[in-house]
């Protein structure tokens, strides 16, 4: 099962790819193999990560050594940090990127949050409290130093991640070259309708991440561990066993139906094909409405901190545009 998904640029976009947050080194770069052996052509990547010099070596090896692609059958993406924000940063960062993933140009290059941290080399830059240090960039300022590297080739497309309708309005009020896709966290108990709408009126594809729900984010704690796990959602299950598929097939079907584009993380070479099969059963009606009745706008990739009053809110809820006080 292979497909693309046409992008505002004139480029093409795989609708299904293989995502990298949270592989680890000395296990990302057999990942990449394994997937491109699979049949995948995307590999979604990330500065943040701190993976992309393996995952570089391996699309090498599999360009140069094993053979099994050419450097324009493959669709690589990358985002920018929060720490390079400032236009002056934006193509160094990006070029940064490119000496680490051993490529020319990037197929996508996403501004990975609307969220500008401190400009410097401290990915998370803190003050002597330990508290983060925020700037207040005008994200607009940081596309338009996007557009010049897509008009110098480094880049073919360029969008966003972890945006609001707001903000994305914004930018298509001053952009010259349209943002051409954009990646948020989409689940079943976030599915993200209005978003993913305005998204596609507005020509922008939409990839989803933590479409698992992250049962390993970084931040899970004994009260949500239990309260969101998709892999133990019944209503999930018995649509699984009526196909005879993994739950983990059913949402990644139940996506591409939504018309929205998957990056599955893996490490394992047999789930990495897994994740692939879905290509040979469709869900019912039924089966959608019941996923549908699952939604609770719950994120989970929404990193939290303990207030001076001892409660949990979100890390990033003070700094200049977060993203996530608007309904989508």
């Amino acid at each position: 099962m292979y497909c693309y998904k046409n992008l505002s640029s004139g480029h093409k976009m795989p609708a299904f790819g293989l995502g990298t947050w949270q592989s680890k080194l000395n296990e990302v770069g057999e990942a990449v193999v394994s997937a491109i052996r699979a049949g995948y052509r995307m590999i979604d990547c990330a500065f943040i990560y701190g993976n992309e010099e393996e995952i570089g070596c391996a699309i090498k090896h599999c360009i140069d050594d094993l053979q099994l692609v050419s450097r324009e059958e493959l669709f690589i993406t990358s985002k920018l940090w929060n720490t390079k924000h400032r236009p002056d940063d934006v193509q160094p960062a990006l070029r940064e990127s490119l000496k680490r993933l051993k490529l020319n140009y990037l197929d996508l290059y996403l501004i990975h949050w609307p969220i500008a941290f401190k400009s410097g080399e401290e990915v998370f830059p803190t003050d002597s409290n330990g508290n983060l240090i925020y700037e207040d960039v005008d994200f607009k300022e940081t596309w338009r130093a996007m557009e010049c590297c897509v008009k110098s080739g480094l880049l073919r497309s360029i969008g966003l991640s972890n945006f609001n309708s707001q903000q994305i309005t914004e930018i298509l009020s001053i952009a010259t070259v349209k943002p051409a896709n954009l990646q948020v966290e989409i689940h079943p108990y976030l599915q993200q309708t209005k978003l993913v709408e305005f998204c596609h009126r507005n020509q922008m594809t939409v990839t989803s991440y933590s479409s698992f729900a992250s049962p390993r984010r970084p931040w899970l704690d004994e009260e949500t561990k239990n309260s969101v796990n998709l892999f133990n959602e019944p209503v999930l299950l018995k649509i699984a066993a009526n196909h005879g598929k993994t739950v983990a097939q059913v949402i990644l079907r139940w996506l591409f139906e939504r018309d929205i584009i998957v990056i599955p993380k893996s490490v394992n070479p047999s789930r990495i094909k897994e994740n692939l099969q879905i290509d040979d059963f469709r869900l019912t009606e039924e089966d959608l409405g019941q996923i549908k009745c699952l939604n609770r706008n719950q994120r989970v990739i929404l990193p939290m901190i303990v207030n001076k009053e001892g409660k949990k809110v979100p890390r990033d809820i003070s700094a200049p545009n977060y993203p996530f006080n608007v309904e989508f």
